[in-house]
């Protein structure tokens, strides 16, 4: 769901302050708690942990 949709379904808001905790919301469930099927069902940001920790193992092997 774009931030746009968002931003419309739970509206009316009260203030500026409300629209952007609901879009750190929305962001924080974007990169942390969504399946993203491309990926093989994980959070992007779980993939890019991943990601690093096996490039920085690697390094380390490779330079020892």
């Amino acid at each position: 769901m774009p931030k746009t949709e968002l931003i419309r379904r739970r509206g009316p808001w009260r203030g500026l302050d409300d629209v952007e905790f609901a879009t750190l919301e929305w962001v924080d469930w974007w990169n942390h708690r969504r399946l993203h099927s491309e990926i093989g069902l994980v959070p992007p940001a779980e993939l890019e942990a991943t990601h690093y920790r096996h490039t920085v193992a690697a390094t380390s092997a490779a330079t020892q």
